[in-house]
């Protein structure tokens, strides 16, 4: 592996390490890399840099100027900073002559572009799309022009690409939420909870995991790709030309070309199979915590006092609230004892007594008085009851149905089910949903049943053995 430090120029992170105007020379390339946004090539003038630096200098009040450029405006200090930059020993950026016009040309260094792109991805970081990393690979799957022509350039390798960032996106994204739950806790005030949690419900990473959760297709294409994959993986002919390809374009031999091509599939395979699965509920699961634990502390905030005596009245409270939920009211455990004993009678108080209540005395009698029902509203409710005794989805109905789907049948699967109408379909989900009390055990699977109307998860219906 080679040494990072000996492709780098020695000094290429210098201007960063500097306590002193370490954020300067960031900005400044920064400006540099957005100048050339609308420009064919990393090639600019070497006085448009020169100007831009300098509005930079000038509007953030900036001097940069030391012992040696004494009394030098914004101008002279914007050429030294590209000095520093086009230097051998750092490397940022190239000084080079025009040809037709003998004009000063400023040009970003290979290594330059790297470091500004990766100073603004940590300032602005992109929005992704989860969703659409599953859609472009299913979309590539399906195109046979693409299979045909070179199935490892234009296929396989792509397809690996898209999964590997959509696993990196998913990682970052269950590492952000671990990072909101840290700062959560650390909160102390009511108003910057309120605050986070508001940010938390319209941030856009939340957005983004919401379609891909609830994208119905993303869970057919998952299916629909994993078979794809394998098919290829199990086609002599495609697993040698795509050997073939690998081998031409990247220059090794026939075992390793093989060997990548199997892993590329595989790994592929094994991250929207099941490390994608493992992926979104630790993703649920931390939101789920987030969210749990941010009214717990705004419930804590509301109820406490700032006070000694708050916090020793709310630290009885949840101790009383224990002892009722364990049933331990009428005698304290021995290892609850000295809880109680904080201190002597003479810590006692007119403000540790409580006084009771006054009741309230009726100061006038009231009665109330009872409306007859009409003959038409009498109607209503006999139908509305009428309506409620001939329920299609009731228990007893739906369990005779599941009998007579089942036939003495043990099992049945999803798929056996009528549904071809809406009715259809609620009445499988009624009786799968009554199929407890029912004597029926329902187990789902990974797997999905779709039809022309409906796309329903799979799964198992069996009969109790009692």
């Amino acid at each position: 592996m080679a040494n990072l430090f000996d492709i780098l120029p020695k000094g290429f992170f210098n201007y960063l390490a500097s306590n002193a105007s370490n954020r300067v020379y960031a900005d400044c390339l920064e400006i540099i890399y957005d100048a050339y946004d609308r420009e064919v090539s990393y090639r600019i003038p070497r006085n448009r840099i020169r100007d831009a630096l300098a509005a930079y200098l000038m509007d953030n009040h900036i001097d940069l100027s030391d012992e040696e450029e004494a009394g030098a405006d914004k101008y002279q200090m914007a050429s030294s900073i590209l000095r520093r930059f086009t230097d051998p020993n750092v490397h940022w950026l190239e000084e080079d002559n025009d040809d037709a016009t003998y004009e000063k040309q400023i040009v970003m260094s290979e290594h330059g572009i790297a470091l500004a792109e990766f100073l603004l991805s940590l300032r602005r970081p992109e929005k992704e799309e989860y969703a659409g990393y599953i859609n472009q690979i299913y979309s590539i799957l399906n195109n046979p022009d693409l299979m045909r022509d070179d199935p490892y350039i234009n296929v396989l390798r792509p397809i690996y690409r898209d999964a590997k960032a959509l696993a990196r996106s998913l990682k970052r994204l269950a590492t952000f939420i671990r990072q909101i739950i840290d700062e959560m806790v650390h909160e102390e005030s009511l108003e910057s909870i309120t605050e986070n949690l508001i940010m938390y419900s319209e941030g856009s990473f939340i957005k983004e995991y919401t379609r891909l959760t609830k994208q119905q297709n993303i869970h057919t294409y998952r299916i629909q790709i994993i078979e794809r994959l394998e098919g290829m993986r199990g086609d002599t002919q495609i697993m040698q030309n795509m050997t073939d390809s690998h081998m031409k374009e990247d220059g090794i031999g026939f075992t390793q070309a093989q060997d990548d091509i199997y892993d590329m599939i595989q790994n592929t395979i094994r991250f929207l199979s099941g490390d994608y699965d493992q992926i979104m509920l630790d993703i649920k699961h931390k939101i789920n915590l987030y969210m749990q634990l941010h009214i717990g502390h705004l419930r804590f905030l509301q109820t406490r006092d700032g006070s000694a005596r708050g916090h020793v009245e709310r630290a009885i409270h949840v101790l009383a609230e224990e002892m009722t939920e364990l049933d331990m009211k009428d005698e304290i455990p021995d290892d609850m004892d000295d809880l109680f004993h904080v201190g002597g009678t003479s810590y006692l108080d007119l403000s540790s007594l409580r006084y009771p209540r006054k009741i309230r005395r009726v100061a006038q009698s009231e009665e109330d008085t009872i409306e007859e029902m009409t003959a038409q509203a009498l109607v209503r409710a006999r139908e509305e009851q009428q309506r409620e005794a001939n329920n299609p989805y009731n228990q007893k109905k739906m369990k005779a149905y599941l009998e007579h789907l089942m036939a003495g049948k043990s099992t049945m699967q999803a798929c056996e089910f009528p549904l071809a109408e809406k009715d259809d379909l609620l009445r499988g989900l009624s009786a799968v949903a009554y199929a407890a009390e029912n004597g029926f055990e329902v187990t789902p699977e990974d797997s999905y049943v779709e039809t022309d109307r409906f796309v329903i998860r799979n799964f198992e219906v069996r009969r109790q053995k009692n």
